[in-house]
């Protein structure tokens, strides 16, 4: 119930489907990699794209199979660098938190927006690859990724740059963001742009390189909102 009242804000929804508007085109192919209860797939969907939604955790899995319109791809899986079957870490009062990550897990504890957060339980789920996915499904114009401290992992499982991506970054773990950073500069020549918080709307006027998006990152205060970085090909 948290998280429905958090992500199905009808007003965020909304902002999020004006922002795809913008940026995506009908009939794109799009991977929602961390689906949770399914927002942004809905928000895309709406604006005519063709989703796979990817959600490992049983719950929200079942709750996506009943909601979800019918012509969206939904796989009950996590993505990683590997095909394999992996023990997540979840938070059953803060689900939207559960992680893949163990180092994530291990120092949110001093984080100042995690001191209240435990992970109390286990399940293990099954991963797939990025490129597993295009062998099946094609090459997505777009990669949402939203994996809490995962996401490194996930594009390690992608060999071949696609031409828009995005991925979560938590000011308290910027440390893990930059080393994502670097490895989505040696998938091709991306420039960057951040998105803060769930405003959907690109902070900056125009597209920057990876230096650039790492002078703003080091400049945040531990306590700053988080985000969704955004990278594309020229």
């Amino acid at each position: 119930m948290r998280s429905l009242v958090i992500y199905h804000n009808p007003l965020t929804v909304g902002a999020w489907r004006r922002f795809y508007a913008q940026t995506l085109r009908s009939g794109d192919l799009v991977f929602d990699v961390g689906a949770h209860v399914g927002s942004r797939t809905r928000a895309m969907r709406r604006v005519g794209a063709r989703v796979v939604a990817l959600e490992p955790q049983p719950l929200f899995a079942r709750y996506l199979r009943l909601t979800l319109p019918k012509d969206v791809v939904l796989i009950e899986a996590a993505a990683g660098s590997a095909e394999a079957m992996a023990e997540m870490s979840v938070s059953s009062r803060h689900p939207t938190v559960s992680s893949l990550q163990s180092t994530f897990v291990a120092d949110a504890h001093a984080a100042p927006g995690f001191a209240h957060v435990r992970w109390d339980q286990t399940e293990t789920v099954r991963m797939l690859t990025l490129d597993s996915l295009i062998a099946t499904h094609g090459v997505p114009a777009y990669v949402k990724i939203d994996v809490e401290g995962f996401e490194l992992d996930v594009l390690s499982g992608l060999s071949k740059a696609v031409p828009m991506l995005s991925v979560e970054y938590l000011p308290e773990f910027i440390h893990l963001t930059e080393a994502v950073i670097t490895r989505i500069e040696k998938l091709g020549p991306y420039r960057f742009n951040p998105v803060v918080g769930e405003r959907s709307g690109f902070l900056w006027s125009d597209w920057r390189d990876g230096d650039a998006l790492r002078d703003w990152l080091s400049a945040l205060p531990p306590d700053a909102p988080s985000g969704d970085l955004f990278a594309r090909l020229p």
